[in-house]
């Protein structure tokens, strides 16, 4: 429920005031409560009391404030409830901006007071009366609040005031229903059947005094059961689906279980500091979710009221919560404009429910989420006045009904699910089919751009061509032809009055892939280059789309066109790790969260300069510039709009964005269709000159790797090990994983082996290990050991030599010894994996964390042994980090022996098995021998719990 749909809700409208009359006095109940519950009692009642004041009972009211009485009878000008009102006695009430009473209004209490101020008669009741309005009857001008339909097709449930309209299948919605409910105490904000169709839940009540939920008979027509307790309107009441229990929830910020048989109050939930506007029941009724406008959301479990998990991520009130029907993850949307979803894994205790989508859905607040009946999709409706569906899965915009003519705030999905029904908030009901469900696409990344790193779409090898640039050539049809693949000699020197520019005309079919390369700058050439692909015509060729999903600006400071790290961003909370972020034009990918308050992002490649992606160039961007995480779409695709930018990426580029150019430009383009296209290059700056000198190189796109090894001529202690590192270069594209192998060390040297550089990234760290009774290797051994790289390009495997480990050596023994065991509580190894030295195994989850243990074998070293802080934790699987680490990182300090650590995985961390280990400066730099970590991702999670 909306800021839009609340000032519905108090519309609950009070009786006209009366002005007085002839009589004596009038009557407290009748004339004098319903004014003071009208202006007085939302903010002085006996759960709010501002000012330590009570007007919601007569009883209360005689009682006064700490400071005297409120009343004294005969005498209306004396006294402080008329004074305040009026105005001679500061403050002046009701507060600036709220409704105030009439001078007709203020006689009548005048009026009362001046008669004696008599309170009810006959037994006074506990608190001031709900006094429900008479109504037009079930006007379709009035707004519709709520909205159900059963589900066994049988009626339609609509909400207007306080009357509950029931319509018959094929019946006009827009005039007299077929049977009423009601009226209830006030506006009715919720209405629920129940799964067989019989009985209906309605919410409703009067703001600042009191809510009531009720359980009708849709045969008949009767109440069956009410429900009272609350101290204002509610927004909601739910059955749970055995129907046994009934939720309620509403403005005084509490959520109460009842026994729906009896109406007994089984328990109280509190903890929300704002009103909670929706609550739902998990499917298998074990647990609730409630949002509220403090900003959360929070997980209850209804058999005792624990609280298992306040949802904190969003900016703004949440309106609206539900859980998906296969129970797995909790959804909700507000005032901040955004469906966050969290998967649901608090189910038997407290814990941590991670959130896995932020996206943003419409431009205004959300008021109502709605799952259809078979989880395949969600539809949200918006006071933006438009209404959007969702893919269930990745939470895809697949449907967008906008211009709607007022707002919709209620939704009910007809039986079967392919459409549903809304109400507006000028009283019209409107039905829509659902698109039919299409399948998950996946990443959209994936689909963005044809595949220009495909082999098969490389044209067969042809000799190079050699060109010389000749002028005229700045204009499409004077463009100088080349047949690719070709080398051009050439300068941007040929343009009297202007800025030169160079075109070249080729034909490529589709899927072909060529990559324009530059070299001016390694030449000394005052060229700065810039390089475009043009079609036949000179217009620009577009290479994908960038819907932005979420907006985002630079805090902290700006950042230059070098820097990886520190990427500190506004609600980077709700980022991802390989993630697109969008600045300027720029594109980086998301590689590693902030590690702390005072930490940013680290991007691609993770050290050294910075990656830019789609061929774009790395920037200087400034504090406070926006910035968007953004999906990439094939040219064409019809975008669904979310309120957040398109950006069009065309095929350019002016610094190669992998930074092995310098300045140079480097461009790949991969021909949407077969025809004839343009390469044009020209300097950034619109410089010209004899000296602006350049070769350009078109040449195929040829996915290729090659791999490095550091830290070589390794002196290894008995029973202990040494670091090593191999590095990749991606060459064209290529983004596959690379196994290394070592092989043929010296009798009694072990390596992790083999290591594995994972898709995208570009090194993997190893250790050599020298066994406890190892002997010096004989020279001829030393040398011989063999690493070499395998990947597969194209279906096939392609192997490269490495350079080796040079002489391998056996080092005096250490006087510490590092070893990876299992933490007191944490778990124990699965396994010791069989092959050399039986490493063993630890699992843990995507999403989760885990404890272990180093332990230090101290033999005659006392010192302090850092294992670093960042970087703690060597070759864990990307998205898996050494965590909470404080400024000393993970140490174990002076004559200690052991350390717990913790380890945690991202949630979007795959499965894998990967060795890893730690590495310690002190000695001169040792490390453990590695253990093995096994990570099960959301898939293999997914599938363990659906055979449990």
């Amino acid at each position: 429920m909306s800021s839009l749909i609340l000032l519905a809700s108090l519309f609950a409208a009070n009786p006209a005031a009366v002005a007085a009359d002839d009589a004596p006095a009038p009557d407290y109940a009748g004339r004098v409560a319903p004014l003071l519950k009208k202006y007085c009692a939302g903010c002085h009642n006996d759960d709010d009391r501002e000012g330590e004041f009570s007007l919601e009972s007569y009883a209360a009211l005689r009682r006064g404030t700490p400071h005297g009485p409120a009343l004294l009878p005969g005498d209306p000008k004396g006294s402080l409830v008329v004074r305040v009102l009026t105005g001679a006695s500061k403050p002046k009430m009701p507060p600036k901006d709220e409704p105030r009473p009439t001078a007709e209004e203020i006689a009548i209490l005048e009026a009362w007071i001046e008669a004696g101020a008599s309170g009810p008669k006959g037994q006074e009741p506990d608190r001031l009366a709900l006094i429900v309005p008479k109504v037009p009857g079930h006007s379709r001008t009035r707004p519709v609040l709520a909205i159900d339909a059963s589900a066994d097709g049988r009626w339609l449930a609509v909400a207007r005031d306080a009357e509950v309209g029931l319509y018959a299948p094929g019946a006009p919605r827009d005039g007299a229903p077929g049977r009423t409910l009601g009226p209830s105490p006030g506006k009715v904000t919720a209405l629920h059947f129940t799964p067989d169709g019989s009985r209906l839940v309605t919410a409703s009540g009067v703001a600042g005094l009191g809510g009531v939920a009720a359980i009708w008979d849709v045969a008949t027509g009767k109440l069956v059961r009410s429900f009272e307790g609350h101290r204002d309107i509610l927004y909601d009441a739910e059955l749970s689906p055995d129907g046994t229990t009934l939720a309620t929830c509403g403005y005084d910020r509490k959520i109460e279980l009842r026994d729906a048989s009896t109406g007994a109050l089984l328990r109280t939930l509190e903890g929300h500091t704002g009103a909670v506007y929706d609550v739902a029941f998990s499917p298998d009724g074990r647990t609730l979710v409630s949002a509220s406008g403090d900003d959360t959301c929070k997980v209850w479990r209804v058999r005792d009221g624990l609280r298992l998990d306040t949802l904190p991520q969003p900016l703004k009130a949440e309106y609206a919560c539900t859980f998906s029907p296969d129970g797995n993850f909790i959804v909700a949307g507000g005032a901040d404009n955004n469906i966050r979803v969290w998967r649901f894994v608090s189910r038997d205790g407290p814990a941590i429910n991670p959130m896995e989508i932020a996206r943003f859905a419409h431009e205004a607040a959300i008021v109502r989420l709605a799952f259809t009946p078979d989880g395949s999709a969600l539809v949200s409706l918006a006071e933006d006045r438009t209404i959007k569906a969702w893919r269930a899965g990745d939470f895809t915009e697949t449907r967008l009904w906008a211009g709607q003519p007022d707002v919709a705030a209620a939704l009910a999905f007809a039986p079967g699910g392919r459409s549903f029904v809304v109400g507006r908030m000028d009283g019209s009901i409107a039905s829509y089919d659902l698109p039919l469900p299409a399948p998950d696409a996946g990443a959209s990344g994936s689909a963005a751009v044809p595949a220009a790193t495909d082999p098969a779409a490389t044209p067969a090898a042809r000799p190079m061509t050699e060109h010389v640039e000749h002028e005229p050539n700045d204009e499409p049809a004077a463009a100088n032809a080349l047949t690719l693949p070709a080398r051009v000699a050439g300068a941007i020197d040929g343009r009297a009055g202007g800025a030169d520019s160079d075109l070249f005309r080729f034909h490529a079919r589709a899927g072909e892939s060529w990559v324009f390369e530059v070299d001016a700058a390694r030449s000394k050439s005052r060229l700065d280059s810039f390089l475009e692909v043009l079609d036949a015509s000179g217009r620009r060729v577009p290479r994908a789309l960038l819907q932005a999903v979420r907006d985002s600006y630079f805090t902290f400071r700006g950042k230059d066109d070098a820097e990886t790290d520190d990427f500190r961003v506004f609600n980077w909370e709700e980022m991802r790790l390989n993630e697109y972020l969008y600045a300027n034009g720029e594109i980086v990918k998301l590689w590693l969260y902030p590690r702390g308050p005072d930490s940013g992002f680290v991007v691609y490649p993770g050290q050294g300069n910075r990656w830019g992606y789609f061929d774009t160039t790395p920037l200087a961007h400034a504090l406070g510039e926006p910035c968007y995480i953004v999906e990439p779409h094939p040219p064409g695709t019809k975008l669904v709009p979310s309120g957040l930018p398109v950006f069009t990426l065309d095929y350019e580029n002016d610094d190669d964005a992998r930074r092995e150019l310098g300045k140079d430009s480097r461009l790949t383009f991969t021909a949407p269709a077969d025809g004839e296209y343009l390469v044009k290059l020209r300097d950034v700056r619109n410089l010209q000159g004899p000296d602006f000198q350049y070769k350009l190189t078109a040449r195929p796109s040829r996915p290729d790797f090659a791999v490095t090894l550091t830290g070589a001529d390794l002196a290894v202690s008995p029973g202990g090990a040494k670091e090593f590192k191999v590095t990749a270069r991606r060459i064209d594209g290529f983004d596959g994983p690379i196994r290394v192998d070592v092989a043929n060390l010296p009798p009694g040297f072990r390596a992790s082996t083999p290591l594995v550089i994972e898709p995208g990234q570009v090194e993997a760290l190893g250790v050599l290990m020298a066994d406890a009774k190892a002997t010096p290797p004989p020279p001829e051994a030393a040398r011989k050991n063999t690493v070499r790289a395998t990947a597969q390009i194209g279906g096939r495997d392609l192997t490269h030599d490495v350079n080796n480990l040079g002489a391998i050596k056996l080092a005096p023994a250490a006087k510490i010894k590092v070893t990876i065991g299992p933490a007191e509580g944490g778990p124990k190894p699965v396994a010791a994996t069989p092959g050399p030295g039986d490493l063993p195994e630890f699992e843990v989850e995507a999403g989760r964390t885990i404890t272990l243990s180093v332990r230090v074998e101290r033999l005659g070293y006392e010192g302090q042994v850092p294992f670093g802080t960042t970087g703690a934790g060597r070759n864990l699987p990307f998205g898996v980090i050494v965590d909470n680490l404080g400024l000393n990182g993970l140490l174990v300090l002076e004559n200690q022996k052991e350390r717990t650590f913790f380890v945690t995985a991202d949630r979007d961390t795959p499965d894998q098995l990967r060795p890893f280990h730690l590495t310690t400066s002190a000695e001169g730099g040792l490390s453990s021998s590695p253990v093995l970590l096994r990570v099960k991702g959301r898939r293999t999670q997914t599938a363990e719990a659906s055979g449990r």
